[in-house]
């Protein structure tokens, strides 16, 4: 130390040490705080109540279940109704101190303490029902030591405000026992098609053992391992004295016995409508039946028949993905295929997927220029064109050099004619029109539009010709029974409309569209530059289908249009559907 230092200043004393009375009143005042916050906020009924989501249950149209959405939850349990044999399996293994203990049992936390340091994390949690309860109602499943600290006050609350009964029934009402099934009464009715008052000790004690983990103890899942597990609990029921040896030797064989039909969890069908479907209903226990648009018997064809095509000749045309959607002129959807294989990719191509539509958007076009005075048998020069810098082309750079129709350069597709129809008529009434139809996506403004460049789904597409058919205008597609999206239609002036379907005839009797050729068929095909999509969209009576493939990549294909694999699509699946139209 310099002669001019002074003596170093004393260490400050921490706060809890000079006013200890102040630091231990702070800290109750805080625990009287929470507590009064938790009365406040925690609604002690959650366990009780129906899931947020609840089990829905989609039919077809003819009341068909074919897919189930979301967890299953029943009606709460009483442990006062519940045979001894049920509420003792979960006691033995769960927490067998619970009507001795406050909601903590400090010895099992001291042992959980003691593993937990030798893991070095938290591995085992030592939580009594009472704090399973709280985490299940109120916290997230987080393995922390803050998440068990909060676990713990809120069991403390719980304690004090409910009674051992309460606290036990809502914790049965709600605990997760596997496959998307919450409390005792689901889980009774899902595993063994009873309800829990009739559970014998073996399926009493299966039941109770999936608790620790239900995803990989789940029976459905894994009979043998939910069997050992039940086994556990037996031992654990003979040494608390619920049931004895010979009771426990004589229940080990459990068989299952599912009480819910198995149903797929989604489809592209189910994925698209389960949104609507929901808006419908409030919460409830069990499960919620929502009639769909689905027709069974066409899903099935769509289904059978794009998986065939893809199956004969997506390798050679380096196709890997196809889409169809088929609707009513009304705007019914009966029948979706979102892709090759759902289980393989959920993505759905029919909804989901913006893609260019190509030479199928020339419907607006010329229905723009009809609008404005042409007719099918107008001309319009069909030879090379230069717009700018841009010089669009025919398929494979044919022309016929000279004036054609509207209606050959319409079934022949040719580029050019369109470009031109479109520079006669005008970008903005082409956009009209299309709007008029129901096409919501965003349209460029530059003539490129005319060969159907700016990306929209199958969906949409599909419903703007559905137009056509109805002869009105726009047609909303919906998939639940009952509920078709409200506003007004227009109707199509006579001329317009019957102009236009003379256009869609002529693709398919002497045009792009000939492979799509059954009794009263209207279409267009579609095909995008370097062969990277091709669709025919079309309709026969009042059935309205779309039909897309390509690849999520968006790469080219070899040579694949939409007059040939699409319209082969299209085509079978529309004449395998028009016998089982005339049979509802």
């Amino acid at each position: 130390m310099t002669p001019h230092e002074g003596p170093e200043p004393p260490a400050a004393t921490p706060f809890w040490k000079r006013r200890r009375w102040q630091a231990a009143g702070g800290a109750l005042l805080a625990l009287l705080a929470a507590f009064l916050f938790l009365t406040w906020a925690l609604p002690l009924g959650r366990a009780l109540e129906p899931l947020s989501t609840p089990t829905l249950v989609l039919t077809d149209s003819d009341g068909r279940p074919f897919a189930r959405r979301g967890a299953y939850k029943e009606a709460p349990v009483e442990v006062k109704e519940l045979p001894g044999h049920v509420t003792g399996a979960f006691l033995a293994i769960e927490d067998r101190r619970f009507y001795s203990h406050f909601g903590l049992d400090l010895a099992g936390i001291a042992r959980a303490a003691r593993d937990n340091l030798r893991a070095g994390g938290v591995a085992q949690g030592g939580s009594t029902i009472t704090q399973q309860l709280a985490k299940n109602a109120f916290l997230s499943n987080e393995r922390s030591w803050r998440r068990k600290a909060q676990e713990a006050l809120i069991a403390l609350y719980l304690e004090a405000r409910l009674s051992k009964d309460e606290i036990f029934s809502r914790y049965l009402s709600a605990v997760y026992f596997g496959d998307g099934v919450f409390g005792l009464r689901a889980a009774a009715r899902h595993y063994f098609d009873k309800e829990p008052e009739a559970l014998s000790i073996g399926e009493a004690a299966m039941l109770a053992g999936l608790v620790k983990a239900p995803s990989r103890l789940a029976p459905t899942e894994d009979l043998a391992a939910a069997r050992a597990r039940a086994r556990v609990v037996l031992a654990a029921m003979v040494e608390t004295g619920v049931i004895s040896e010979a009771q426990a030797r004589a229940a080990r064989n459990v068989r299952l016995r599912e009480g819910r039909a198995d149903l797929p969890v989604g489809t592209y069908f189910a994925d698209w409508i389960t949104r609507e479907a929901r808006r419908g209903f409030d919460r409830a226990f069990g499960e919620i039946e929502a009639r769909t648009t689905l027709d069974s018997r066409l899903q099935s064809q769509a289904e059978r028949i794009v998986e065939r095509a893809l199956a004969r000749q997506g390798g050679a045309l380096n196709a890997g993905q196809a889409a169809l959607v088929a609707m009513r002129t009304d705007g019914r959807v009966v029948a979706m295929v979102g892709g090759r294989d759902y289980a393989q990719s959920q993505f759905n191509r029919a909804v989901d997927a913006q893609r260019q539509p190509g030479s199928a958007f020339k419907l607006f076009v010329y229905q723009a220029a009809i609008r404005q005075g042409w007719t099918p048998d107008r001309e319009i020069l069909d030879a090379p064109v230069k717009v700018g810098d841009w010089e669009p082309e025919n398929h494979e750079a044919r022309y016929a050099g000279r004036p054609i129709s509207l209606r050959r350069a319409f079934a022949g597709s040719s580029n050019v004619a369109a470009v031109r129809l479109a520079r006669e008529v005008g970008t903005d009434p082409i956009i009209r029109a299309a709007r008029d139809m129901g096409v919501s996506a965003p349209l460029t403004r530059d003539l490129t539009l005319a060969l159907g460049t700016s990306p929209m789904s199958l969906l949409e597409l599909t419903a703007a010709y559905a137009a056509v058919a109805a002869g009105e205008a726009p047609i909303r597609p919906y998939g639940l029974a009952g509920r078709a999206p409200a506003g007004e239609r227009r109707v199509l002036p006579a001329g317009e409309r019957e102009a236009l379907r003379d256009l869609l005839r002529a693709v398919v009797t002497q045009g792009t569209g000939r492979a799509a050729g059954v009794s009263g068929a209207h279409g267009k095909t579609g095909t995008t530059q370097d062969y990277r999509d091709a669709l025919f969209v079309g309709y026969a009576g009042d059935l309205v289908v779309g039909v897309w493939i390509g690849n999520d990549d968006n790469s080219p294909m070899r040579r694949a249009v939409g007059g040939g694999l699409p319209a082969q699509i299209w085509r079978d699946f529309v004449a395998a559907a028009q016998p089982l139209c005339l049979d509802t």
